[in-house]
């Protein structure tokens, strides 16, 4: 019969004299020896009898006849082996077949004639109705319940460091050791992070990771390792706080496919078995699960926490629905826009329709607060997630373009009107009209030039000011007898109405713009005539008061309500109640008036007259006498800078 050995190579062939072969051969017992690749190198025919592969089916092969769930203990009894000495222990082996085979199984290592391990040998005996067997297996399944215990106490842990604490304390329980926990790989570095059996203060210990055991067992590519003191210094490491230190058992654990560090277990006072280095293996292998788990755990909390800060801190309202379209979440942002705190929002419908999922839809609330709800479905569920944000100044802004246009082509569309008008009789009907009749006309078309050529001006004065482009040049100027002036040039425009100056003789100098201010004035009295159409008295005051000289025109006419006085100042805008509206204009003069009198460092209001009518209040700056500055800068916006109503 021909010898069915597997050997590696040329000079292990040779190493094997005839009589080893022949007591292989003839051997009972199934013999297998491993590399240290852990690749099968010799199957004796016994082996094949018991197992069911033939020698050429195994030779250099990692042959899976070790049963999924009992590899840990194999690779935890080679690892013992590699470390000296001989273990004898009662396992099962899978049949080719897929049976199962109850054996007793002696390994130990494979030493070459230089001393050097190349492998393990292992003979195999069947073992039914052993005793010692049945005791081994009994052993195990309690030992293997107890395991499961454990697993589902780390599980039920939702954060890494109580998971790594709980390891500790079930590694000693488990494996006898005398000390043990776990290290944490961070980059190149060794953490210790969990500990039991050893004192408090090495907690936060830290090593070099390459230059450690953990670093030796990555390398090594194996699952599970142990170092005693025979092979190795234990007195430079983190575990040299255990007294009587003499072997070190490590296995590492994996979190998304990469070592997250590594359980140990030391003994200082008993030996260590491979059941111990099995269980160790297993015990690593149910870490890297709950470890996975925690750190997914504390990923999704982190990440939620973090979505959770964005959603408060968005100026959008956020707001998520649930299948019945009830509010489940409600952002800080969402209340300020609706009024609706959160407390009050879950549990009911939002406070506005709803669009479709995808669409947009604009809603004007009870408050007057215009709204843009886009509404988006969550993708696998029910659920929809509205955002929606103010946009009452963009309404109102195009609500006034839309004025604005339909004011101004009005406002232009009559004296164009009238010039158009006159011009065509001039020139159809110059032979006859008299010389009185075509003054008339000329002068009716210079007068409409003029209104159109200042309704230009204003558009112009307004577009500047809105892009923050007036040009002022301020510096002392007369203000009294700019004012003064004023009302000489104003009081022939009207027969109805009595414009009377209270302006002292000795009214100290302004610091402002002369052109600038005169507009001011202009416009301001050029109201007050158009907004009491019945006449009446319009008075100019103008006097000191502290650091500023304040300038007021009083009417008696319609008056400004209350709502209205601050937004005039805008563009487009004026007053929405009373007959205001009535006068024309575009909405743009006051708009004007007010950035003038802030590029110059002063300010323009609006308020209600005693007994009917509106006063206008102008405060500029007082100019200091000895060097042409300005006392005091008007705190209610920086010099040379227009600021937007």
């Amino acid at each position: 019969m021909a010898l069915r050995l597997s050997v590696g190579s040329g000079r292990d062939r040779e190493r094997i004299d005839a009589t080893a072969r022949a007591v292989i051969e003839c051997a009972a017992d199934a013999i297998v020896a491993f590399g240290v690749d852990r690749t099968v190198m010799l199957w004796n025919p016994a082996a094949e009898r018991m197992f069911g592969w033939k020698a050429s089916e195994v030779v250099g092969l990692d042959v899976s006849f070790v049963p999924e769930e009992l590899k840990a203990e194999h690779n935890a009894v080679l690892e013992h082996v590699a470390s000296g000495g001989q273990v004898s222990f009662a396992t099962r082996r899978l049949r080719k077949d897929g049976g199962l085979l109850d054996l007793r199984i002696d390994t130990s290592a494979l030493v070459s004639a230089a001393g050097e391990n190349i492998g393990w040998v292992s003979v195999c005996h069947q073992t039914a109705g052993d005793e010692a067997v049945k005791h081994y297996m009994a052993e195990r399944a309690r030992v293997v319940r107890r395991l499961g215990d454990v697993v589902a106490d780390m599980n039920a842990q939702l954060e890494p460091a109580a998971v790594l604490d709980r390891i500790a304390a079930s590694l000693r329980e488990l494996t006898r050791a005398d000390a043990g926990g776990f290290v944490l790989i961070e980059k190149d570095r060794l953490r210790l992070v969990s500990m039991d059996g050893l004192p408090a203060r090495l907690r936060g210990r830290t090593a070099d990771l390459a230059s450690s055991t953990v670093g030796e067992l990555m390398r090594s590519g194996k699952t599970v390792m142990m170092a005693t003191a025979e092979s190795n210094q234990f007195d430079d490491t983190i575990w040299s706080a255990l007294p009587g230190l003499h072997t070190i058992t490590l296995s590492l654990s994996h979190v998304a496919g990469r070592p997250y560090g590594a359980l140990y277990a030391l003994y200082s006072r008993r030996k260590v078995g491979h059941i111990e280095l099995e269980l160790l293996e297993l015990l690593a292998g149910h870490a890297s699960v709950a470890l996975s788990n925690a750190t997914a755990y504390e990923e999704v909390v982190r990440q939620r926490a973090h979505e959770r800060a964005v959603i408060d801190a968005s100026a959008d309202g956020i707001a998520v629905l649930d299948g019945d379209g009830l509010v489940r979440q409600w952002n800080p942002a969402a209340h300020q826009l609706t009024g609706v705190s959160a407390e009050e929002a879950t549990g009911e419908p939002p406070p506005f329709p709803l669009p479709e999922p995808g669409a947009k839809l604009t809603h004007k609330l009870a408050s007057g607060r215009w709204l843009d709800v886009l509404c988006t479905a969550l993708d696998g569920g029910d659920e929809q997630v509205l955002d929606f944000r103010d946009v009452t100044a963009a309404k109102e802004l195009e609500e006034a373009k839309d004025l604005f246009l339909a004011t101004t082509s009005h406002e232009l569309r009559t004296p164009i009107t009238v010039v158009q008008g006159f011009a065509s009789t001039l020139a159809s009907r110059w032979q006859k009209m008299s010389d009185a009749d075509r003054r008339s006309a000329v002068e009716t078309i210079a007068d409409r030039a003029g209104a159109l050529a200042r309704l230009v001006e204003q558009l112009l004065l307004g577009s500047r000011a809105g892009a923050d482009q007036l040009q002022v040049s301020n510096a002392p100027f007369d203000l009294g007898g700019l004012l003064r002036g004023a009302s000489v040039a104003f009081r022939p425009l009207s027969d109805q109405h009595i414009l009377t100056v209270d302006i002292p003789d000795r009214l100290p100098k302004a610091f402002g713009d002369p052109t600038a201010t005169d507009i001011i004035v202009g416009q301001l009295l050029e109201n007050a005539y158009k907004y009491s159409p019945d006449g009446g008295k319009v008075i100019v005051r103008a006097k000191q008061d502290g650091e500023h000289i304040q300038v007021t025109i009083e009417d008696e006419g319609i008056g400004i309500p209350a709502a209205d006085r601050e937004r005039i100042f805008e563009r487009f805008v004026q007053g929405e109640t009373g007959d205001r509206r009535r006068f024309g204009g575009i909405g743009l003069g006051l708009y004007i008036v007010r950035q003038l009198a802030r590029e110059q460092g002063g300010e323009v209001v609006a308020d209600e007259r005693e007994g009917g009518g509106t006063i206008m209040r102008l405060d500029l700056r007082l100019a200091d006498e000895a060097n042409g500055q300005p006392q005091a800068a008007v705190p209610a916006g920086p010099a040379g800078k227009a600021q937007r109503a």
